[in-house]
Protein backbone atom coordinates (compact mmCIF):
# COMPACT_ATOMS: atom_id res chain seq x y z
CA UNK A 1 0.00 0.00 0.00
CA UNK A 2 1.30 3.15 -0.98
CA UNK A 3 2.24 5.93 1.71
CA UNK A 4 2.57 9.44 1.96
CA UNK A 5 5.21 11.67 4.24
CA UNK A 6 3.94 15.32 4.88
CA UNK A 7 6.90 17.38 6.45
CA UNK A 8 6.06 20.82 7.79
CA UNK A 9 8.52 23.00 7.26
CA UNK A 10 6.71 26.38 6.90
CA UNK A 11 7.63 26.99 11.43
CA UNK A 12 9.25 30.31 11.94
CA UNK A 13 11.70 29.22 14.25
CA UNK A 14 11.86 31.97 16.64
CA UNK A 15 13.90 30.79 19.52
CA UNK A 16 16.59 29.68 17.11
CA UNK A 17 17.04 32.97 15.25
CA UNK A 18 16.88 31.64 11.97
CA UNK A 19 15.74 29.52 9.26
CA UNK A 20 16.70 25.89 10.49
CA UNK A 21 14.90 24.04 8.64
CA UNK A 22 16.82 24.45 5.47
CA UNK A 23 20.30 24.67 7.24
CA UNK A 24 22.94 22.28 6.33
CA UNK A 25 23.86 20.31 9.54
CA UNK A 26 25.25 17.37 8.86
CA UNK A 27 28.86 16.79 8.16
CA UNK A 28 28.05 17.26 4.25
CA UNK A 29 25.71 20.32 4.86
CA UNK A 30 22.69 17.81 4.95
CA UNK A 31 19.59 19.31 6.26
CA UNK A 32 17.58 17.63 9.08
CA UNK A 33 14.79 16.96 6.69
CA UNK A 34 16.87 14.55 4.68
CA UNK A 35 17.74 12.74 7.14
CA UNK A 36 14.00 11.98 7.21
CA UNK A 37 13.24 12.04 4.18
CA UNK A 38 16.47 9.06 3.13
CA UNK A 39 15.19 7.29 6.04
CA UNK A 40 11.31 7.14 4.45
CA UNK A 41 12.47 6.41 1.11
CA UNK A 42 14.05 3.12 2.26
CA UNK A 43 11.13 2.26 5.14
CA UNK A 44 8.80 2.27 1.85
CA UNK A 45 6.88 5.52 1.71
CA UNK A 46 6.87 7.02 -1.61
CA UNK A 47 4.92 10.02 -1.35
CA UNK A 48 6.44 13.08 0.16
CA UNK A 49 4.77 17.20 1.20
CA UNK A 50 6.36 19.74 1.71
CA UNK A 51 4.35 22.39 4.01
CA UNK A 52 6.27 25.72 3.43
CA UNK A 53 5.63 29.29 3.25
CA UNK A 54 5.23 30.58 -0.53
CA UNK A 55 8.27 32.27 -1.04
CA UNK A 56 10.04 28.59 0.51
CA UNK A 57 9.42 26.75 -2.90
CA UNK A 58 12.15 27.52 -5.01
CA UNK A 59 15.08 26.94 -2.57
CA UNK A 60 13.18 23.70 -1.20
CA UNK A 61 12.89 22.56 -4.82
CA UNK A 62 16.90 23.25 -5.32
CA UNK A 63 18.25 21.88 -2.00
CA UNK A 64 16.30 18.97 -1.81
CA UNK A 65 13.03 18.18 -3.93
CA UNK A 66 14.29 17.81 -7.40
CA UNK A 67 16.67 14.95 -5.71
CA UNK A 68 13.64 13.28 -3.92
CA UNK A 69 12.04 12.38 -7.45
CA UNK A 70 15.06 10.47 -8.42
CA UNK A 71 14.81 7.77 -5.50
CA UNK A 72 12.81 4.57 -5.57
CA UNK A 73 11.35 3.04 -2.43
CA UNK A 74 13.25 -0.75 -1.77
CA UNK A 75 10.22 -2.22 -3.86
CA UNK A 76 11.15 -0.13 -6.67
CA UNK A 77 8.45 2.39 -6.70
CA UNK A 78 9.30 5.56 -7.74
CA UNK A 79 8.90 8.23 -5.47
CA UNK A 80 6.76 11.66 -6.31
CA UNK A 81 6.99 15.07 -4.51
CA UNK A 82 4.45 17.50 -4.07
CA UNK A 83 4.63 21.17 -2.41
CA UNK A 84 1.49 22.48 0.07
CA UNK A 85 1.69 26.20 0.35
CA UNK A 86 1.13 27.30 4.27
CA UNK A 87 -0.25 30.52 4.12
CA UNK A 88 -3.18 32.68 4.85
CA UNK A 89 -5.31 32.07 1.84
CA UNK A 90 -6.36 28.75 3.05
CA UNK A 91 -8.03 30.08 5.85
CA UNK A 92 -12.10 29.69 5.89
CA UNK A 93 -13.73 32.19 4.21
CA UNK A 94 -15.32 34.62 6.75
CA UNK A 95 -12.45 34.73 8.73
CA UNK A 96 -10.38 37.69 9.27
CA UNK A 97 -6.45 36.97 10.38
CA UNK A 98 -5.93 39.03 13.70
CA UNK A 99 -3.63 42.57 12.33
CA UNK A 100 -0.17 42.06 13.14
CA UNK A 101 -0.27 38.37 12.90
CA UNK A 102 2.77 36.50 11.09
CA UNK A 103 3.02 33.08 12.14
CA UNK A 104 1.24 30.21 10.19
CA UNK A 105 -1.36 28.97 12.36
CA UNK A 106 0.50 25.70 14.09
CA UNK A 107 0.63 22.15 12.96
CA UNK A 108 -3.54 21.35 12.28
CA UNK A 109 -3.12 24.08 9.67
CA UNK A 110 -0.14 22.78 8.48
CA UNK A 111 -1.79 19.35 7.70
CA UNK A 112 -4.48 20.43 6.55
CA UNK A 113 -2.61 22.58 3.70
CA UNK A 114 -1.32 19.04 2.57
CA UNK A 115 -5.34 17.23 2.31
CA UNK A 116 -5.16 17.89 -1.37
CA UNK A 117 -2.07 16.10 -2.25
CA UNK A 118 -3.01 13.19 0.65
CA UNK A 119 -5.26 10.24 -0.66
CA UNK A 120 -3.71 7.45 1.53
CA UNK A 121 -2.13 6.83 4.93
CA UNK A 122 0.24 8.88 5.77
CA UNK A 123 2.46 10.62 8.44
CA UNK A 124 3.42 13.87 9.48
CA UNK A 125 7.33 14.80 10.90
CA UNK A 126 8.34 18.16 11.76
CA UNK A 127 11.60 19.26 9.15
CA UNK A 128 13.84 20.08 12.06
CA UNK A 129 14.21 17.05 13.73
CA UNK A 130 15.64 13.75 13.71
CA UNK A 131 13.69 10.88 14.07
CA UNK A 132 16.07 7.82 13.77
CA UNK A 133 15.99 4.88 10.96
CA UNK A 134 13.83 2.32 13.09
CA UNK A 135 10.88 5.16 13.59
CA UNK A 136 9.74 5.17 9.98
CA UNK A 137 10.20 1.12 9.32
CA UNK A 138 7.50 0.86 12.45
CA UNK A 139 5.45 3.60 11.12
CA UNK A 140 5.15 2.31 7.55
CA UNK A 141 4.32 -0.52 9.15
CA UNK A 142 1.34 0.59 11.59
CA UNK A 143 0.18 2.44 8.66
CA UNK A 144 -0.41 -0.43 6.63
CA UNK A 145 -2.67 -1.87 9.14
CA UNK A 146 -4.85 1.53 10.64
CA UNK A 147 -8.78 1.08 10.37
CA UNK A 148 -10.87 4.64 10.57
CA UNK A 149 -10.82 5.98 13.98
CA UNK A 150 -7.23 4.93 14.40
CA UNK A 151 -3.97 6.46 14.71
CA UNK A 152 -0.14 6.21 15.80
CA UNK A 153 2.24 8.17 17.28
CA UNK A 154 6.04 7.34 17.58
CA UNK A 155 6.81 8.52 20.84
CA UNK A 156 10.12 9.57 22.55
CA UNK A 157 11.52 9.86 26.55
CA UNK A 158 11.45 13.27 27.96
CA UNK A 159 14.76 12.85 28.86
CA UNK A 160 16.10 12.89 25.37
CA UNK A 161 14.39 15.65 24.23
CA UNK A 162 15.20 18.62 26.59
CA UNK A 163 17.84 21.15 25.97
CA UNK A 164 20.58 22.56 28.42
CA UNK A 165 20.23 26.16 26.43
CA UNK A 166 16.74 26.84 27.20
CA UNK A 167 13.03 25.45 27.72
CA UNK A 168 10.79 23.43 25.32
CA UNK A 169 7.75 22.56 24.37
CA UNK A 170 6.81 18.80 24.47
CA UNK A 171 3.09 16.78 24.56
CA UNK A 172 4.34 14.71 27.39
CA UNK A 173 1.86 11.80 26.80
CA UNK A 174 0.33 9.07 28.99
CA UNK A 175 -0.03 5.44 27.36
CA UNK A 176 -2.27 2.01 28.60
CA UNK A 177 -2.06 -1.61 26.83
CA UNK A 178 -0.21 0.34 23.75
CA UNK A 179 -2.71 2.50 23.22
CA UNK A 180 -2.36 6.76 23.77
CA UNK A 181 -4.59 7.77 26.51
CA UNK A 182 -3.69 11.64 26.95
CA UNK A 183 -1.77 13.98 25.78
CA UNK A 184 -0.39 17.34 27.86
CA UNK A 185 1.21 19.78 25.97
CA UNK A 186 3.68 21.33 28.48
CA UNK A 187 5.49 24.75 27.65
CA UNK A 188 8.59 25.49 29.13
CA UNK A 189 10.24 22.19 30.44
CA UNK A 190 13.94 22.48 30.99
CA UNK A 191 16.82 20.42 33.14
CA UNK A 192 17.80 21.56 36.35
CA UNK A 193 21.37 21.82 38.07
CA UNK A 194 20.02 18.49 40.37
CA UNK A 195 18.96 16.25 37.70
CA UNK A 196 15.65 16.58 37.59
CA UNK A 197 13.41 17.73 34.54
CA UNK A 198 11.10 20.24 35.04
CA UNK A 199 7.72 22.24 33.99
CA UNK A 200 8.46 25.77 34.74
CA UNK A 201 5.22 27.57 33.29
CA UNK A 202 4.09 28.68 37.03
CA UNK A 203 6.83 28.84 38.65
CA UNK A 204 10.34 29.45 38.25
CA UNK A 205 11.41 26.38 40.78
CA UNK A 206 8.79 24.14 38.90
CA UNK A 207 7.11 20.65 38.72
CA UNK A 208 9.09 17.92 38.35
CA UNK A 209 8.53 15.45 35.62
CA UNK A 210 8.89 11.95 34.77
CA UNK A 211 12.04 11.63 32.85
CA UNK A 212 10.91 8.13 31.55
CA UNK A 213 7.96 9.31 30.31
CA UNK A 214 7.05 9.49 26.40
CA UNK A 215 6.74 12.75 25.00
CA UNK A 216 5.02 13.50 21.46
CA UNK A 217 7.41 15.03 18.96
CA UNK A 218 5.30 15.34 16.21
CA UNK A 219 5.03 12.12 14.18
CA UNK A 220 2.13 11.23 13.78
CA UNK A 221 0.22 8.13 11.63
CA UNK A 222 -3.32 8.99 10.06
CA UNK A 223 -5.69 7.79 7.31
CA UNK A 224 -7.39 10.51 5.22
CA UNK A 225 -10.11 9.72 6.84
CA UNK A 226 -8.98 12.12 9.54
CA UNK A 227 -8.96 15.49 7.28
CA UNK A 228 -12.94 15.47 8.50
CA UNK A 229 -11.99 16.03 11.98
CA UNK A 230 -9.42 17.78 11.07
CA UNK A 231 -11.50 20.41 9.35
CA UNK A 232 -13.74 20.39 12.21
CA UNK A 233 -11.32 21.12 14.85
CA UNK A 234 -9.61 23.67 13.33
CA UNK A 235 -12.84 25.33 12.27
CA UNK A 236 -13.89 25.45 15.60
CA UNK A 237 -9.83 26.62 16.69
CA UNK A 238 -10.64 29.70 14.79
CA UNK A 239 -14.30 30.50 15.80
CA UNK A 240 -13.17 30.21 19.58
CA UNK A 241 -9.50 31.96 19.45
CA UNK A 242 -9.20 35.45 20.58
CA UNK A 243 -9.46 38.12 17.42
CA UNK A 244 -6.19 39.87 18.75
CA UNK A 245 -4.22 36.66 19.44
CA UNK A 246 -1.48 36.90 17.20
CA UNK A 247 0.44 33.91 18.58
CA UNK A 248 -2.69 31.52 19.39
CA UNK A 249 -1.75 27.94 17.26
CA UNK A 250 -4.13 24.90 16.49
CA UNK A 251 -1.95 21.90 17.58
CA UNK A 252 -1.61 18.46 16.52
CA UNK A 253 -1.02 16.78 20.35
CA UNK A 254 -3.93 19.45 21.39
CA UNK A 255 -6.29 18.24 18.69
CA UNK A 256 -5.49 14.46 19.61
CA UNK A 257 -6.07 14.71 23.08
CA UNK A 258 -9.14 16.47 22.49
CA UNK A 259 -10.59 13.66 19.72
CA UNK A 260 -9.84 10.66 22.73
CA UNK A 261 -11.46 12.12 25.00
CA UNK A 262 -14.60 12.48 23.02
CA UNK A 263 -13.83 8.86 22.45
CA UNK A 264 -13.51 9.90 18.29
CA UNK A 265 -10.11 8.39 18.27
CA UNK A 266 -7.76 5.50 19.18
CA UNK A 267 -3.93 6.09 18.81
CA UNK A 268 -1.29 3.37 18.73
CA UNK A 269 1.53 4.41 20.47
CA UNK A 270 4.51 2.69 18.48
CA UNK A 271 7.65 1.10 20.08
CA UNK A 272 10.95 2.44 18.32
CA UNK A 273 14.44 1.97 19.29
CA UNK A 274 15.16 5.33 17.46
CA UNK A 275 17.05 8.24 19.22
CA UNK A 276 15.36 11.66 18.66
CA UNK A 277 17.32 14.98 18.70
CA UNK A 278 16.55 18.37 17.23
CA UNK A 279 17.44 22.06 17.55
CA UNK A 280 15.87 24.31 19.46
CA UNK A 281 18.28 26.91 20.18
CA UNK A 282 21.62 27.95 18.15
CA UNK A 283 23.67 26.19 21.34
CA UNK A 284 22.10 22.69 20.23
CA UNK A 285 23.67 23.02 16.88
CA UNK A 286 26.95 21.13 18.07
CA UNK A 287 25.72 18.41 19.42
CA UNK A 288 23.33 17.77 16.67
CA UNK A 289 26.35 17.63 14.50
CA UNK A 290 28.72 15.41 16.04
CA UNK A 291 26.11 13.02 16.68
CA UNK A 292 24.96 13.19 12.70
CA UNK A 293 28.84 12.74 12.14
CA UNK A 294 29.06 9.85 13.99
CA UNK A 295 25.82 7.87 12.25
CA UNK A 296 28.09 8.74 9.09
CA UNK A 297 30.65 7.08 10.75
CA UNK A 298 29.10 4.25 11.95
CA UNK A 299 27.79 2.79 8.62
CA UNK A 300 24.18 4.14 9.08
CA UNK A 301 24.11 6.80 6.47
CA UNK A 302 26.09 6.72 3.39
CA UNK A 303 28.57 9.26 3.01
CA UNK A 304 25.83 11.48 1.10
CA UNK A 305 22.60 11.14 1.20
CA UNK A 306 20.43 12.33 -1.63
CA UNK A 307 22.81 11.80 -4.56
Amino acid sequence: MKTTLVIMAAGLGSRYGGNKQTEGIGPNHEMLMEYSIFDAVRAGFSKFVFVIKPEMQPLIEALCGELVKSCKTPDGEAVSVFYALQDFSSLPSGYTVPQGRVKPFGTVHAVLCAQPYVQEPFAVVNADDYYGVDAFVSMNRCLQALSDGEAAMVGYYLKNTVSENGTVTRGICSHQDGLLTRVTETYKIQPFADGTIRDTASSADGVVLDPEALVSMNFWGYLPSIFDAMNAYFSDFLSHAAPDNIKAECLLPVMVDDLMKKNALRVHVLSTTATWFGITYPQDKPFVQAALKKLHDTGIYPATLLS
